[in-house]
């Protein structure tokens, strides 16, 4: 799969219309390292509680605590194989994706610890707001899929988006899922930009850039 096609099918596929500006507010919260509970939201957002209770009822893959509070949607509080350091916290991801993503979207660094999803191969990377600055080892790639429904965008994208060690190490893996493919880390997360661009814009017509 070309990345252009690979990108184009992320933009078309991947949306967060049903967030209605809850997003970024939600990633600003999540990395306190505390379940966020509607009310917190709704003062984070300057929405009505009811309208964010509303919201978020709505969303097939969000996660809740028994409290009702928020712990997790792509950025989550519940172990993943995808670690996330964020000033000195330990978060998790849903995907190897999200991990290249949210240090941009939360204009901080992050140090990623995951593994090899076919050798089972420790991989660290470190993400800047502006893009990947090290990777080991330096052949790690990453698996994408451009997600046919989207009635779940976890099961539908972020169950198949994974780290591999190298190329060969996801042979296998490919040849039992077709129509996937890897890229290199750098590579992936360029093509992650039309996700950001998408989370960018969910935001009220009247908040700021950042």
């Amino acid at each position: 799969m070309e990345i252009d096609e690979v990108t184009a099918r992320l933009r078309q596929t991947t949306s967060f219309d049903s967030m209605g500006g809850l997003y970024r507010p939600l990633l600003r919260l999540l990395p306190d390292g505390e379940p966020v509970s509607i009310e917190v939201l709704a003062a984070a957002a300057g929405r009505p509680v009811d309208d964010i209770r509303q919201a978020v009822a709505s969303l097939p893959d969000v996660e809740l605590d028994d409290h009702g509070r928020i712990v997790g949607y792509g950025l989550t509080l519940r172990e993943t194989p995808h670690r996330f350091e964020v000033d000195g916290k330990r978060l998790y991801t849903w995907c190897a994706l999200d991990t290249l993503v949210f240090p941009t979207l939360l204009g901080r660094s992050a140090r990623i610890d995951s593994s090899c999803h076919g050798t089972g191969t420790p991989i660290r990377i470190t993400v800047e707001p502006t893009g990947v600055t090290s990777v080991d080892p330096e052949t790690a790639v990453v698996s994408i899929v451009g997600p046919v429904e989207q009635s779940s965008v976890r099961s539908a994208f972020c169950d198949h988006v994974h780290f591999f060690a190298s190329p060969e190490a996801a042979q296998g893996w490919l040849d039992d899922h077709p129509g996937m493919s890897i890229h290199p880390v750098a590579e992936a997360h360029r093509l992650g930009r039309p996700l950001v661009e998408a989370l960018l814009e969910d935001r009220p017509a009247d908040e700021g850039c950042c």
